[in-house]
Order: C-alpha cells, then sequence, then structure tokens
C-alpha cells in the first residue's frame, strides 16, 4: 500500500509496491537458481532440489490458500509457473540420479 492510503511504502522499496505477482515471481526464480538455472548473466548457481522442492510446496500452499482469491491473471500465471517448476523438478531429479 502507498502512503495515499495510509501505510507508508518501505524505505528502499523502490517506486514500485511489492505485488502478489511480484512475490510469485520472486519465489520463483528463488526455485529456479535452486534448480541450477542461471537467472543473471554470467551466474552458475548451485543444484538443491531440497530448496527447490521446498519453494515449489510454498507456491502450492499459495495456490490452495488463495484459491478464489485471485483475479484471473494471478491465478494463471501462478498456475503456469507451478507447472512449469514441477516440470523442471522433476527433471533436474531425473539428471541427478537421486531419488527424490
Amino acid at each position: 500500500m502507498s502512503e495515499a492510503e495510509g501505510n507508508p511504502t518501505p524505505a528502499g522499496s523502490g517506486s514500485e509496491a511489492a505485488s502478489f505477482t511480484t512475490f510469485v515471481l520472486s519465489l520463483s526464480t528463488a526455485a529456479l537458481q535452486n534448480l541450477g538455472v542461471p537467472v543473471a548473466e554470467g551466474e552458475s548457481p548451485c543444484v538443491n532440489l531440497a530448496l527447490a522442492r521446498q519453494t515449489i510446496d510454498v507456491l502450492e500452499m499459495l495456490q490452495s490458500k488463495t484459491q478464489g482469491n485471485l483475479d484471473q491473471d494471478e491465478s494463471r500465471l501462478l498456475g503456469n509457473i507451478l507447472y512449469d517448476l514441477r516440470m523442471r523438478y522433476i527433471q533436474a531429479v531425473r539428471d541427478s540420479g537421486c531419488p527424490e
């Protein structure tokens, strides 16, 4: 919320307040990094399947807890992100040769 709405924007948060979409994209980026997907140029993230699974679980919990409260775009974004992360997770587990 902005100052005009009665709640000050946190210092250093930039010109845009956090939104549900920004939060979901942030979690998605963290999961991708833990799956070994480079999200920044020149970066080589380490694979951490346990953290990737935990982040996917958090996104699944958000989907469950916000069902019926999201607009169509937010719901579609969350569903698409979860599908993509699940498929990447399955592939990463297969590539690692380790059981889940």
